[in-house]
Parts: C-alpha cells; sequence; structure tokens
C-alpha cells in the first residue's frame, strides 16, 4: 500500500472529533458530527499527525456488511477528513491506507463508504470502484457508493 511521511495511529474518537466537526459540519452544531457507531463494538478511529502532533486527518471504520451483499465481512468507514490547510500532502491517503490495512488485520474482506461526489478521484485513485447510481444525502450533498477489495 501507499507510504505516506504523516504518522497515524488508532485513536479515541475525541482526538480527531474537532477535526471531523470543523471540516465535514462546518458551521452546524457539534452533535451533527457525533455517529452512532463512534461507540460500537469493533469501531476504530484512525488520526494521521504532523511533525509537531496535530491532527491533520481522520477517519473512523466500523463492521458493516455492503447493502445487498452477504459475501466478504465488511467495514464501512465514514467521517473521512482532512485539514484542508494539508490537502494534497498524503495526510487523507496515510488516515484512509491505515484504516484499510487494521480492516484487514481485524479479517474484512471489503471497505466501503458513501463518499462524496466531489471526492470520486481520490477514491478511484487509491483503487475503489463506484457502485451504483449517485445519490444525495440530505444536508451534506451529492454521494456515491464506493468499494474496494481487501487482500487476503
Amino acid at each position: 500500500m501507499t507510504t505516506s511521511p504523516a504518522r497515524t495511529a488508532v485513536v479515541p474518537v475525541a482526538e480527531i472529533f474537532e477535526l471531523r466537526r470543523s471540516v465535514l459540519r462546518p458551521g452546524l452544531p457539534a452533535e451533527t458530527a457525533v455517529f452512532a457507531e463512534d461507540a460500537a463494538p469493533g469501531t476504530f478511529h484512525i488520526a494521521a499527525y504532523d511533525e509537531r502532533g496535530a491532527v491533520r486527518a481522520c477517519v473512523s471504520f466500523f463492521p458493516e456488511a455492503l447493502p445487498g451483499d452477504a459475501g466478504d465481512a465488511a467495514y464501512r468507514f465514514r467521517g473521512m477528513a482532512s485539514d484542508p490547510a494539508v490537502r494534497g500532502l498524503g495526510y487523507g491517503v496515510a488516515v484512509l491506507r491505515a484504516g484499510l490495512d487494521q480492516a484487514t488485520a481485524r479479517g474484512a474482506g471489503l471497505a466501503w463508504c458513501n463518499g462524496r461526489t466531489s471526492a470520486r478521484g481520490f477514491y478511484e485513485h487509491q483503487g475503489f470502484t463506484v457502485t451504483g447510481e449517485e445519490f444525495v444525502v440530505e444536508s451534506v450533498g451529492p454521494h456515491y457508493l464506493f468499494t474496494i477489495k481487501l487482500p487476503g
């Protein structure tokens, strides 16, 4: 998988929450950035840090089957965010790859997300496939379902 200079770690949700909220729910109440899955069994959160130790990207993964697929054990991810000041520097790739590696280590054969249409190029560059048609998440905007097979 792709290497990055960013240091990543599995962290408590509190460590990534402010970045998630500020990037994905700007101007909205903090509770809109709380996910029901945050404390569910099997959920893990990944942070990527800059050289000063500031969180620059984050993502949360949790076990959830791909809708309509009874095959592979799957992890869904959501809440992926990177600080706009460091976009394009590898922090988003770092958290995604660390999360996919962790999901693989936990037995997943597939990972998926409902990703923003604007992120399509990013996900496809990382090996994801668009599944289905574009749809709109109310108050968030247009999305696609992205999937990737995991090794092993």
